[in-house]
């Protein structure tokens, strides 16, 4: 049976691996390598977030708003040019300082603060999905409520929830607004999948493909377009917290606001221009 030394010594050969990665196909070895293992780690999470961001924001507005003209948004509600460069130019800000998040979640695992694993030597693969699935339930519920009280919060609201809602309109919403966040309220809505570690244990591998999905899912969530697929928090709702300041505060799903109250559903004039389309 392993020590734990050697238990927590995977932990950091795993990262060291994705440094390695994703640091040597970006940048000159003898920019990363002299650097400690912390910094090598958030200069890796750094870059990916912003290829991340780049690549899913680009492909996504190049597809609605060139290919699909006109089919999800009609033109004169497509954000213009001067509403996305400010969207990428707070995100931006803001980046260095949100993946500190995923930076400081890989330190406290790799010293052996959490519940995190490495392996599948202690799991089964059926008790492995109900970990998941609670740790999900758990962030869900933690990001409502944060998310919530950056609302609620007059002083949270004015100094930092703000920012993101400076885009409260249709024409002023893109998916490059889904990272355009001031840096603490950026680190608050990450910070639940920080507190689930030391709650639910959680495979390495499936924390920081949850962190990625994040990333994507924070991008599509901000087309403006109403996929209703029940009981997914798409788009549709989101606008919606956006121009109402007071509703769909979930995140994933909207089973908090279902259950706390705070639910407004997309109607269906709404989707009045997409069924002319058809």
């Amino acid at each position: 049976m392993a020590s734990n030394h050697e238990f927590l010594a995977r932990f950091v050969e795993e990262t060291t691996f994705y440094n390695r990665i994703v640091l040597s196909h970006l940048l000159p070895a003898n920019l990363w390598e002299p650097l400690p293992h912390f910094l090598q780690t958030w200069l890796r999470n750094y870059l990916a977030g912003n290829l991340l961001y780049f690549i899913s924001g680009f492909l996504w507005c190049f597809y609605i708003y060139y290919l699909k003209l006109n089919v999800y948004v009609p033109q004169d509600s497509v954000p213009t040019r001067k509403a996305m460069i400010l969207q990428i130019y707070v995100a931006m800000k803001a980046m260095p300082w949100s993946t500190l998040v995923p930076t400081v979640s890989e330190y406290i695992i790799e010293r052996g603060w959490t519940k995190c694993y490495s392996t599948l030597d202690q799991f089964n693969w059926c008790l492995c999905l109900v970990y998941i699935a609670f740790y999900l339930v758990l962030v869900e519920f933690m990001i409502y409520w944060v998310h919530k009280m950056t609302h609620d919060n007059k002083f949270l609201y004015k100094h930092l929830h703000a920012t993101h809602h400076m885009y409260n309109k249709q024409n002023t919403l893109s998916p490059f607004a889904g990272l355009a966040f001031h840096p603490l309220d950026g680190i608050l809505q990450a910070v639940p999948h920080v507190i689930a570690l030391f709650i639910v244990p959680i495979h390495l591998i499936t924390h920081l493909s949850l962190f990625i999905m994040e990333g994507i899912w924070t991008v599509s969530n901000h087309d403006c377009i109403n996929g209703n697929i029940w009981p997914i928090m798409g788009a549709g709702h989101h606008t919606i917290h956006h121009t109402t300041y007071k509703h769909n505060y979930g995140h994933y799903t909207i089973c908090m606001d279902w259950l706390f109250g705070s639910l407004k559903v997309p109607l269906a004039e709404d989707d009045s221009f997409n069924e002319k389309e058809k």
